[in-house]
């Protein structure tokens, strides 16, 4: 009796074979992007000029034209107009505020980080500090073992010279 195997292709992941799989989530982060990119902008340059030529535009409209098109009135200090740029503050300050906590908490999370990678170090150079200091008391033992060539001209001469006075005197007898 044959045995059958499933065999499974190396592209496809253990356990999954004939099971659907889910469609990509969005990210969950996608509103906090959101309003970096909004905190982002409105602290251009660009952003400034823009709003600084969309508020002329708005007033000279509804200074210069006749009075059948106007749609904000002079009379009352440009009501719509303030109501615009008041609808707008409104919706940028927290918009800014939110980009500014998840930029303090990425700032928070990136210190953590340093203060450890700062005490990986410091344990890291202790540790190099203690070996060099320990090779250094080796090899000044080691210098104090190993023997200079002087040294050890004087020893061989210290040995020979016993041999030498007593081979002499056994060869005069």
């Amino acid at each position: 009796m044959a045995r059958t195997t499933n065999r499974v292709g190396l592209d496809a992941p253990r356990g999954r074979t004939g099971m659907r799989t889910r469609a990509a989530q969005p990210s969950r982060d996608r509103f906090g992007r959101f309003t970096e990119w909004v905190a982002r902008a409105m602290g251009t340059p660009t952003f400034l000029a823009l709003l600084t030529i969309f508020c002329v535009a708005w007033i000279a409209w509804n200074t210069l034209m006749p009075d059948a098109v106007r749609f904000d009135s002079q009379t009352y200090g440009f009501t719509v107009l303030t109501l615009v740029l008041s609808l707008q503050a409104s919706y940028a300050a927290p918009l800014i505020l939110l980009a500014q906590n998840r930029q303090d908490d990425r700032d928070r999370v990136q210190i953590e980080q340093d203060r450890q990678r700062a005490e990986r170090n410091l344990a890291d150079t202790e540790y190099l500090a203690r070996e060099i200091v320990a090779l250094r008391l080796a090899l000044s033992e080691l210098t104090d073992q190993v023997m200079t060539r002087d040294a050890l001209r004087q020893e061989l001469k210290a040995a020979l010279e016993p041999d030498d006075a007593s081979g002499s005197a056994g060869a005069g007898s």
